[in-house]
């Protein structure tokens, strides 16, 4: 439902969807433009990332033509006007369908920078994904309801907030294990940011939903439901997706291009100085293993070896004593 307003309302929303657009479409371009400086086993990580946007700066296009469809400034000199309404409905749709893709996939790229087994990743991946797009799948409806009464609202908010509240704790307490085997600490840091700007963002949709029951109605109501939208998404999605970036770089040993705060800084030097020694604690674990594999497999060796030695000095004394034998007869002849 679209309603009439004003000059300034009308702008407000077209630039702050012109602008969620070009972020959109740059992030995207920035991060395929670095998948030749990423390790190929973290590629499908950064590839998901600048899917994400991609598919979300499609969405926002159509969005944007579309809401610059649904109205038109009448002709006049010299004076600016009110926009009127066209009769072309604006379709918020495209929002809904956005998020259907891209919010699975942004929680994805999330699990797959942990230190996971690929069992475990997966696991997660498809929980995480279809509690995400649960999450959508109750809101929409409750989205098309932006006067009267909002007590269907209301229902499907609380109904959407179950798998939110479930994606909330799987970041925050119940990936945490995981996230703590991380053995870089800079990367372990840069992934709890990861987790918490994904939940601090999207803390910001329930409360724009929300916004019409709590005395926003008309355009007032439509134009923060957009600006708030629009704030989420960007940083939801751009904001996560450079953290994304910036792991998958310190993972292929490399160094992101916005990390050049922290290779300057006495906190990234002391953090690459414990992450050091853990690697080499690592590896002097790693080498007294390959110790005590290769003693097993001497062990194991000389055991097998073993009979066959004592076989073989049996039948060298049985010729022996078949010898002794004949000489014994040769001399009583």
């Amino acid at each position: 439902m679209m309603f009439p307003m004003t000059a300034e309302q009308f702008d407000l929303v077209y630039n702050v969807l012109s602008f969620t657009f070009a972020s959109m479409a740059a992030s995207t371009v920035f991060f395929w433009a670095r998948l030749s400086s990423i390790k190929e086993e973290y590629k499908s990580d950064l590839t998901i990332t600048g899917l994400v946007t991609f598919i979300a700066a499609y969405h926002y296009l159509r969005i944007f033509n579309s809401w610059v469809d649904a109205y038109h400034f009448p002709h006049s000199e010299g004076e600016v006007h009110d926009p009127e309404l066209t009769g072309v409905p604006f379709n918020d749709a495209y929002r809904y369908m956005d998020w259907l893709l891209t919010v699975p996939l942004l929680l994805m790229e999330i699990v797959l920078v942990m230190p996971l087994s690929e069992a475990e990743s997966t696991k997660k991946c498809w929980s995480l994904g279809v509690a995400a797009a649960l999450m959508i799948l109750l809101g929409y409806p409750g989205e098309l309801i932006i006067e009267g009464d909002f007590s269907v609202r209301w229902m499907y908010w609380g109904l959407g907030m179950i798998p939110f509240l479930y994606v909330v704790y799987s970041l925050l307490i119940g990936l945490q294990s995981a996230i703590k085997e991380e053995p870089n600490p800079m990367v372990q840091g840069k992934i709890n940011t990861a987790c918490w700007a994904t939940v601090l963002s999207w803390c910001t949709y329930p409360v724009v939903y929300i916004t019409p029951m709590f005395g926003f109605s008309g355009a007032t109501s439509v134009v923060g439901i957009q600006i708030g939208y629009c704030i989420a998404d960007i940083i939801s999605k751009c904001g996560v997706g450079i953290l994304i970036y910036q792991i998958t770089a310190a993972k292929s040993g490399g160094e992101g291009l916005l990390d050049t705060y922290y290779t300057n800084s006495s906190d990234y030097k002391e953090q690459d100085a414990a992450a050091t020694k853990m690697a080499a604690i690592q590896k002097g674990k790693n080498a007294r293993k390959e110790v005590e594999v290769k003693k097993q497999a001497n062990a194991q060796a000389a055991v097998a070896a073993a009979p066959v030695v004592e076989v073989k000095k049996t039948k060298a004394q049985l010729k022996a004593e078949e010898k002794e034998a004949k000489k014994k007869k040769k001399s009583k002849k």
